[in-house]
């Protein structure tokens, strides 16, 4: 069982949304995804999203969107991102949601000798700067469900598992420094960490190892609209 990842893919079929103004990387993007995702993806393995799914304002509004993955192989598992704005309760998600596709919403699930977890998080304070209120507020809520997820999985694990966290945002800041939700990944022993909501950076850190564990930045647009393989 192999594991891949790619986020961001900010579907938009109901109502499609030009993605190429973004820039070049975004020409075509969706069929590029797709020639590579059938070639490397068996049913057998699992593809991560973490986040940023479709542009949909309403739930219903997602469906096609969700038809357009429903073919391609593998177990997708879905978390939310900042501009998912459909995602509403957990409940409703996953009710709605095709076969094969897994929501994670601060709790885990286990597939083999894998525990995958997942929250969205939120923008860190970069260096000699602080959060506004507001989002100081919404950070530290934020940590506890990190820590809600972590500890989720952290039930599932038994001896030679492997646990994977994915986040939307970065759980660190420009230069990568700790914070509370990279200390709450160490303290749980996380193997490997996948993010995205990054766009439009030259020369990105790909992957970045905090305390010998890999941080996967896997926004669609960087990673040039092909999976990532993580496992």
């Amino acid at each position: 069982m192999n594991v891949f990842a790619i986020s961001d893919l900010h579907l938009s079929v109901n109502n499609p949304k030009p993605m190429d103004i973004f820039g070049g990387e975004w020409e075509g993007y969706v069929e590029k995804i797709f020639e590579d995702w059938k070639k490397k993806v068996s049913n057998d393995d699992i593809v991560l999203i973490p986040g940023d799914f479709s542009w949909a304002m309403k739930l219903e509004d997602t469906q096609k969107d969700f038809e357009l993955l429903e073919s391609l192989p593998g177990k997708k598992i879905i978390i939310k991102g900042n501009h998912d704005y459909w995602w509403k309760s957990i409940s409703a998600v996953r009710n709605f949601i095709p076969k094969d596709f897994y929501a994670i919403q601060n709790d885990a699930i286990k597939f083999g000798n894998v525990v995958i977890c997942g929250t969205r998080g939120w923008t860190v304070a970069e260096r000699d700067q602080e959060l506004s209120v507001e989002d100081k507020k919404i950070f530290d809520r934020e940590v506890i469900r990190l820590d809600l997820t972590l500890a989720s999985a952290q039930k599932l694990m038994q001896e030679g598992d492997l646990l994977i966290c994915m986040m939307h945002y970065p759980p660190f800041n420009f230069f990568h420094d700790d914070s509370e939700m990279t200390k709450l990944i160490s303290k749980y022993k996380v193997d490997k960490v996948v993010y995205g909501h990054l766009h439009s950076i030259k020369n990105p850190a790909m992957v970045v190892d905090k305390d010998n564990i890999p941080y996967f930045l896997t926004s669609c647009d960087l990673i040039k609209n092909v999976l990532v393989q993580i496992v």
